[in-house]
């Protein structure tokens, strides 16, 4: 259409019959990425700070795995299902913007947590508000964007992962010098709060099914239909399997990688390790993100298993750096290559987000990310910082200020079980495919 077209205003327009310009879809994915930013920034804050909140409220490396991984995606996964089935039948927009307030309130408030289990329920309130963010906003940007370009679409928005690891490690490490722990709390969860009315009062509920030309109205399929659909899948079933263990090591070693330099090269500042952790996920993981998605997008229309040969290839090509990372003693050098795993293992999620959306039906896409996500959440939220603690522990007798290095050698070896599932995955993709509802 005319991108010079007026698009008309939230209050005007009939979600059902509104027109998107090519202007306004590229703005709505700019403020979606934003929010998907915020998401990341509450949700990974704790790593940078926790080594400040391990000494005030005297916390083990079991618990601090506790805080942000199983409690965090228990609620964060349970609740996302529901919210996902609103979303799938309701407005979207209006979703987000409650989301990004709630988990928003809810990460200032952790700043005037007294102990563990304080902080623990403020945490598993940022976690109720995050289950309403990214399947109602996967679902929007599916209806804005065609097949051709869902995939780089769905990674730009994926990028806010790294954006908000950037800031929030960065902006994080700094406060936490100057001020403390409580006040990065505040300063990080604030702006938030904003943000939800600029997602309530500048964007419109797309129409479903936009981007595929299709009009016709169709009610949104109950849960197990849904689930029965997916899990009959073979592709679907190998890449949430893969796209969990990929988190499982992604999310282990992202809560434990600032520690492990603090710990490893007696590191006096966050500031310093926040810097340079941000700064390498916001340049190397947002380009991984990005460049996962494009190249899935370029090689996939002519043959579809690129989506998911793609994401294979990176992550265990991530496995040979990431030991050297880890085992390396010299500190400028480990931090110079960790900048390839980061690349590396950051191509996986706009790849898997696409293909999940392409064997679903359109009123099926806001469940299936949420679906997607409980599996990826439940394994990689949920099991990668608590198990990469718990081994942290159970190996400091042995070997003391470094068994976090040995723990996170360890989780890095998951990659190739990953890996096995998304080649498994591409086996039956063009087939799942194929046969997706319209």
């Amino acid at each position: 259409m005319n991108s010079n077209e007026e698009t008309p205003s939230p209050e005007e327009s009939n979600p059902e019959q509104v027109e998107l310009t090519t202007s306004y879809r590229y703005y709505a994915l700019g403020i979606l990425t934003l929010v998907y930013v915020f998401n990341f920034i509450d949700r990974q804050i704790l790593v940078i700070l926790q080594e400040s909140i391990k000494v005030e409220l005297d916390l083990s490396d079991t618990q601090l795995g506790l805080l942000s991984g199983i409690s965090f995606a228990i609620f964060y996964v349970t609740c996302g299902i529901p919210i996902a089935r609103w979303a799938d039948k309701g407005n979207r927009r209006n979703i987000v913007a409650l989301a990004i307030g709630t988990w928003s309130f809810m990460t200032a408030l952790s700043g005037a947590v007294q102990n563990f289990t304080h902080l623990l329920l403020a945490r598993i309130g940022v976690g109720v508000g995050e289950a309403g963010g990214s399947p109602p906003a996967h679902s929007m940007i599916s209806d804005m964007f065609p097949e051709r370009q869902r995939a780089t679409a769905l990674s730009v928005y994926s990028m806010g992962i790294n954006f908000g690891v950037l800031i929030g490690f960065v902006i994080g490490g700094y406060v936490n010098d100057w001020l403390g722990w409580r006040w990065v709390f505040l300063v990080v969860g604030a702006p938030g709060i904003l943000m939800a009315l600029v997602v309530r009062f500048t964007l419109i509920e797309p129409p479903r099914g936009y981007s595929d030309n299709v009009t016709k109205n169709v009610e949104a399929p109950p849960f197990l239909d849904v689930f029965k659909l997916l899990w009959s899948r073979k592709s679907f079933r190998h890449m949430s399997v893969a796209a969990g263990l990929h988190a499982f090591v992604g999310y282990g070693v992202g809560q434990w990688i600032g520690s492990f330099f603090i710990r490893s090269y007696e590191l006096g500042s966050t500031g310093e390790i926040g810097f340079w952790l941000g700064i390498i996920s916001g340049t190397a993981g947002a380009t991984g993100t990005f460049l996962g998605g494009y190249l899935a997008d370029r090689y996939g229309q002519k043959d579809k298993r690129w989506y998911v040969w793609i994401p294979a290839i990176a992550t265990i090509a991530a496995v040979p750096f990431s030991l050297a990372v880890y085992l390396l003693n010299n500190y400028s050098l480990a931090l110079m290559i960790y900048v390839v795993p980061v690349f590396l293992g950051a191509m996986y999620l706009g790849p898997t987000l696409a293909m999940t959306h392409g064997i679903v039906s359109l009123r099926m896409r806001a469940l299936a990310s949420s679906i997607l996500f409980f599996v990826l959440n439940l394994i990689g939220l949920g099991l990668g910082p608590l198990f990469t603690g718990m081994l942290s522990d159970a190996l400091s007798d042995t070997y003391g200020t470094d068994a976090l290095r040995y723990a996170l050698v360890s989780v890095v070896f998951v990659y190739f079980w990953c890996g096995y599932h998304y080649l498994m995955a591409a086996k039956n993709i063009r087939e799942d495919l194929e046969n997706a509802p319209r």
